[in-house]
């Protein structure tokens, strides 16, 4: 997931912060409570619902330090084997989830098509078109076209297959979050703002490609209403950009995806001057992160930050 929107996050590692104002009170995202240890095959991913946390390491284990609240499903894939689903509502200390191998076309197709869309983007649409004539309602291959599709900004084909895929699973949490993204690269931003929302709520609340669709939406909306010299309207664009970005970053945990989120988070932050708040994630991004590439720079951050407080902050 995100992938799209990743490269969107990209430019803002190359952004030099710049801070003025007043501090407020600090509020920061909160951590989920337990973590866990899966033991799998060496190299196998491990997800909770759509949120990709990691590989497997060489020893088969991957421990997740921050295991998002509620009632999540754990899911473990590796090329060749079937994905193992796993309740995680009771799961303490270490999981294990033994792999079984795959043998149906269009599953090993599908597998195919997800490896290629990191190499061959034309290959992997073939593949998961291959993977759709061998099982005409495999769901899954539906959305990973659609997504190879929208990335390679062929939005129309795009659309159309998410609808032939709604057709098949109606209540699709991850497919309603590609529309929304199809809608906002077609600048269609109340249509976008609907499909993110219905994301949603099709995943019970739980779906942080749709909150964060939705916060880099109104973060887009505040930067346009300030370059126009709307400050109210950048700032209640910025207040919504904060409450759907924080929903993300509680919902990513301490996943693959997350580190990017609680960067704009701060960054969003930093645009309100809400400054504490701003230090409050980025001091918990380093608790959560703190061997990740982007570390040296979130530190910066907090010093750039702290130097703009008053005396009494």
């Amino acid at each position: 997931m995100f992938k799209s929107a990743l490269a969107l996050f990209a430019v803002f590692v190359a952004l030099q912060l710049s801070v003025t104002g007043q501090a407020r009170k600090p509020s920061g995202a909160t951590q989920a409570s337990r973590s866990i240890t899966v033991k799998t095959a060496p190299g196998a991913s491990v997800w909770i619902d759509s949120v990709l946390f990691g590989k497997a390491g060489e020893d088969g284990k991957l421990t997740i330090k921050s295991v998002p609240a509620g009632n999540r499903t754990l899911r473990v894939r590796l090329k060749g084997s079937n994905e193992i689903k796993k309740p995680l509502s009771a799961v303490k200390g270490e999981i294990t989830v033994p792999l079984t191998p795959a043998t149906e076309p269009a599953e090993l197709a599908f597998q195919e098509a997800e490896e290629l869309t990191l190499s061959d983007r034309q290959k992997a649409i073939a593949a998961f078109e291959k993977a759709i004539s061998l099982r005409p309602r495999f769901a899954e291959a539906y959305l990973g076209l659609a997504r190879t599709l929208s990335e390679g900004g062929n939005l129309d084909k795009a659309d159309k297959t998410i609808r032939t895929l709604k057709k098949i699973k109606p209540r699709y949490a991850e497919a309603s979050a590609v529309e929304g993204r199809i809608y906002k690269d077609w600048g269609d931003e109340p249509k976008a703002v609907a499909a993110f929302k219905r994301a949603i709520a099709e995943g019970g609340g739980f779906q942080p490609e749709a909150y964060t669709g939705l916060g880099l939406l109104y973060k887009e909306k505040a930067e346009n209403a300030g370059s126009t010299g709307d400050y109210a309207e950048e700032s209640a664009n910025y207040a919504e950009s904060a409450k759907y970005l924080a929903a993300a970053v509680k919902q990513l945990a301490s996943s693959a995806d997350a580190p990017v989120v609680y960067q704009l988070l701060g960054l969003v932050y930093e645009r309100q001057q809400r400054f504490n708040d701003a230090i409050a994630v980025y001091e918990e991004f380093l608790q959560l992160f703190p061997d990740s590439t982007e570390a040296t720079a979130v530190r910066s951050f907090i010093t750039q930050i702290k130097k703009q407080l008053p005396a009494s902050q």
